[in-house]
């Protein structure tokens, strides 16, 4: 049976995009697209949205690509199912194998970023049928395996300290740090993983809270000024979305890691490369590049077909907004590079 047509949706901060929900195991996934040619879908991160593509969109369709940027589900007007299993990896890769289908097309290039960059590679490794090649942004492709993420991340900070990843791991947690105060909390956060505005070698590392359930990630941010890259307006519609959601869809991903590793690991793909052309484009300052210089080591191994890696220097997390020429001009150069 026929999937409907996409229904247009009308969002006054964006009406040069063209809005749709689209049908998907989630229920609905809305979607923001710009452009026509070969079909590319962006994949955002946390605690982020559509919207952080919103430099990317108009650079892409200008180049001849079908720029497609989603709501991960959990998020902004896709739906957000009330089980935590619901945001497991593979439903999160069935929800892009749906955006492709209700597109009417048969294939996609992905581009990701944070945790997007996981759900695109993971999309990449699991349906190479429908995904023939991926990009990804800040966070180094690191093969399904090894220990049980849960057990890795309670060692991290020995015992003094707990990393952010396990303190989102715990329902409601973080919820009852961020809800109260969704803008103030956002615009911390960005500013934290912000190359103008992280914290200063020496400070309290924003990517972890004291241990003993009294500390905070909070009281670690930069409360000094907003990073460049961020207006107050460009705020507000974070802070909007997040405020009509709350936050448990976004934390579920982080609520499903060792669900994931089993997944993946029983569903045999341990250790496996992924085959398609393939990117990578990390900020300097980022911990999420630095930390893991490993994984990005084993590109050779991991990633054969890498077509380029880059460093941007002095840049932090948010790389497609804090550079977004930069970044536009390597993926453009990139897309442009793939067979047709």
């Amino acid at each position: 049976m026929p999937h409907p047509p996409p229904h247009p949706l009308i969002h006054p901060l964006t009406h040069s995009f063209t809005h749709r929900l689209v049908p998907s195991p989630a229920g609905r996934i809305h979607l923001v697209e710009q452009g026509t040619g070969p079909l590319v879908l962006l994949v955002h991160g946390f605690p982020e949205s559509w919207y952080s593509w919103r430099h990317q969109l108009p650079a892409l369709a200008a180049a001849g690509y079908r720029a497609v940027a989603i709501d991960v589900r959990g998020y902004g007007r896709s739906s957000r199912p009330e089980s935590t299993n619901a945001y497991r990896m593979l439903e999160l890769v069935d929800d892009n194998v749906a955006v492709v289908d209700a597109l009417g097309e048969s294939s996609a290039v992905l581009v990701g970023h944070d945790w997007g960059a996981t759900i695109a590679a993971t999309s990449a490794l699991v349906r190479p049928d429908v995904f023939s090649a991926v990009a990804l942004l800040s966070v180094p492709y690191s093969p399904p395996g090894g220990p049980r993420p849960s057990e890795v991340f309670a060692r991290i900070g020995g015992e003094e300290e707990e990393f952010y990843v396990s303190y989102f791991q715990e329902p409601g947690r973080a919820e009852a740090e961020i809800e109260p105060d969704v803008r103030g909390w956002l615009a911390g956060f960005y500013a934290a993983l912000s190359a103008d505005t992280m914290p200063q070698p020496g400070t309290p590392d924003p990517h972890f809270v004291t241990r003993g359930g009294q500390g905070t990630l909070r009281e670690r941010f930069p409360k000094a000024r907003l990073p460049s890259w961020l207006t107050d307006c460009e705020l507000d519609f974070y802070a909007g979305e997040f405020e009509r959601t709350g936050m448990t869809g976004a934390l579920a991903r982080y609520r499903n890691m060792d669900r994931d590793w089993e997944d993946l690991t029983t569903g045999g793909h341990t250790g496996a490369p992924i085959t398609q052309p393939s990117l990578f484009i990390g900020g300097s300052l980022d911990a999420s590049t630095t930390w893991l210089a490993d994984a990005i080591n084993a590109y050779p191994t991991t990633l054969p077909a890498l077509t380029a890696s880059h460093i941007l220097e002095g840049c932090g997390h948010w790389l497609q907004q804090e550079r977004p020429e930069e970044t536009n001009a390597l993926l453009v150069d990139w897309l442009k590079s793939l067979p047709t």
